[in-house]
């Protein structure tokens, strides 16, 4: 609106002047904004008002829209429900679910236990299955780790028939011998001027080129979101060759080791470099960080039973948070996915923030993680998880813990997670999807799917996998059994521990002669099958001698009480369901003496 005075006529006006008016105008303004304007003239013999109403427009500033903000509020809430419904809205689910129906079904006599026969349906990149560029890429890995460990220059030089300095010199002192091996294991991956013009020394005669430097070992941030690099470094600075090889040898446990090499390799898409640099640091954060196999497996539930009754309330609090839990059953381990996967079923309203520490809840993820490899058979080697959203509230949400599990999968166990199934997620998820969903590897988050019924749930699992609390037929109620005493008894056994342990270091030495000659000889004399093989026998006979040393190194969990993880590793996975088959069974034919020859 713009300040007008009105203007009385002229006949007025000149009465006005001739007297002693005065002349003042006055604003009032009405509800719309139009303001009336008010001019009182004063004179002697009369007072007259006069009014006047017009738009306010100052002619030197902009227009102005009285709805601005109102237009700001509607389109702020169109963005930010757009943001929540579009997870509802997209179509990916709808796709994988349609894909999961459309897979054959998985039939359990498809599992081998034996390293010996191929099993049916083993995907691609794993032993067996390898491309020959494949195969040359597991060749070139297998040179570097060896170089680490510090063994690939002497066993190079054996297998020429020469004999290696390193181990004729005994005027050798101990302090050499350490700089020879710290040596051999940083002259892994360095490219230099000299190495481009002759890689004599650092190429296998049948052509692969490695590297020879691993003080130089890199990869590029983008592709280093956990800070592999600076893990891997620095393990390689303060571990000697045997703590590495330690620690290689304790993570294959029941693995093929080829397979655990080609699980880093498809990783980090066949770039030796990259899944050398991933491997390391994940051998460094179980030694160093989490202490996987000296504390987490070794020391198990009785322990934490132990410690729970202790007077130091430090390590009281540790292991109570540890066990409740294990007793509340806010994930456990359960049956087969349609593919075959075991699976994993995470009862996300039980977990609220700030009851468990932080330290007990990634103890109890490792320790999930670890116990669920046991399951894993050939072609099997993937897992299944179930978030089971039913009743979940912001209450249950905490970041923390799902941040370390997603580093756990993407960066200490590659290629380890099969598919993950969000069930009944409530609306109010979808805006915590959307955060979570920037954190992941674009691979990883393309194996999450969201299903709202247990009809599409069975998709992904068969109705009678499907556990009676998810809406299916699995007549299954999770209950935890507390850790009993004496059943690790085997453990404080000595003697039948050390000789499995050496007879396990003469077959790593029978594996590792196996390779060093694939890898120094290449294409010469023998086929890729028969070496193959030839590691397949050994690759048999570590998990073998594994689950004889089983009892030995890691305690009893839940899943051996209920009989779900037997003795040598035999896996019963719905062992209610067999004995119900044997009671249907007819009884046994008696016999009499007379029947007998």
């Amino acid at each position: 609106m713009c300040f007008r005075a009105h203007t009385p006529r002229r006949a007025a006006l000149q009465n006005l002047a001739s007297s002693s008016a005065t002349y003042q105008p006055v604003r009032y303004i009405t509800k719309r904004f139009h303001p009336r304007f008010t001019v009182n003239i004063s004179c002697a013999s009369a007072r007259t008002r006069l009014y006047h109403c017009a738009h306010y427009r100052p002619a030197k500033l902009p227009k102005r829209s009285g709805s601005g903000l109102f237009t700001a509020v509607v389109v702020f809430g169109i963005a930010v429900g757009g943001a929540i419904l579009f997870p509802l809205l997209r179509n990916t689910p709808k796709y994988d679910i349609e894909k999961a129906a459309s897979s054959p079904p998985f039939n359990p006599s498809d599992f081998t236990d034996s390293f010996l026969v191929m099993a049916p349906n083993t995907p691609p990149g794993r032993p067996g299955t390898l491309t020959p560029e494949q195969e040359s890429k597991l060749r070139e890995m297998w040179t570097a780790t060896l170089r680490m460990f510090g063994e690939y220059e002497l066993a190079a030089a054996d297998v020429n028939g020469t004999e290696s300095p390193a181990v004729s010199s005994e005027a050798s002192s101990e302090k050499d011998v350490k700089k020879d091996k710290k040596k051999s294991r940083l002259n892994v991956f360095k490219r230099n001027k000299g190495d481009k013009e002759d890689k004599s020394g650092s190429t296998p005669s049948s052509g692969t080129v490695t590297p020879s430097d691993i003080s130089s070992l890199s990869i590029a941030d983008d592709d280093d979101k956990h800070g592999q690099t600076k893990q891997a470094k620095a393990a390689l600075a303060n571990m000697s060759p045997d703590d590495l090889r330690t620690a290689f040898w304790s993570m294959v446990k029941l693995d093929h080791p080829d397979a655990l090499l080609l699980r880093f390799l498809r990783a980090r898409k066949w770039d030796v470099e990259k899944a050398l640099v991933m491997m390391i640091s994940t051998m460094h954060w179980r030694l160093e960080e989490m202490h996987v196999d000296d504390d987490i497996i070794k020391n198990g539930e009785e322990s934490a039973l132990r410690d729970s009754k202790s007077s130091d309330p430090k390590v009281k609090k540790e292991a109570e948070d540890f066990l409740t839990q294990l007793r509340i059953g806010k994930s456990y381990l359960h049956g087969l996915d349609g593919e075959g996967r075991p699976m994993c079923i995470v009862r996300a309203r039980l977990h609220h923030g700030g009851e468990q520490s932080e330290s007990s809840l990634e103890r109890f993820t490792v320790f999930t993680i670890e116990t669920a490899r046991m399951f894993l058979r050939p072609p099997v080697d993937t897992a299944t998880i179930i978030f089971d959203m039913t009743d979940f509230t912001m209450a249950n949400m905490d970041y923390a813990p799902v941040k370390f599990m997603t580093k756990c999968f993407e960066a200490n166990y590659p290629e380890s997670l099969g598919t993950v199934l969000v069930y009944k997620a409530p609306w109010v998820f979808n805006a915590i999807w959307n955060i979570i969903r920037g954190w992941l590897d674009p691979v990883v988050a393309g194996k999450v799917h969201f299903v709202k019924n247990v009809d599409e749930l069975q998709k992904f699992v068969p109705m009678t996998q499907i556990p009676a609390e998810l809406g299916g037929d699995e007549k299954f109620a999770y209950e935890y059994p507390e850790p009993v005493e004496g059943e690790n008894a085997k453990m404080a056994e000595e003697g039948p521990r050390l000789a499995l342990q050496d007879e396990r270091a003469e077959l790593v030495k029978r594996y590792l002669s196996r390779i060093l000659e694939w890898v120094v000889e290449g294409d010469k004399g023998k086929g890729l099958e028969e070496r193959r093989r030839e590691r397949d026998e050994v690759a048999e006979q570590l998990k073998q001698n594994y689950w004889k040393l089983d009892p030995y190194v890691r305690a009893r969990t839940l899943y051996d009480r209920i009989g779900l993880l037997g003795e040598g590793g035999a896996v019963t996975f719905y062992p209610k369901a067999k004995v119900a088959e044997k009671e249907n069974l007819p009884p046994a034919q008696e016999t009499s003496p007379d029947d007998l020859d």
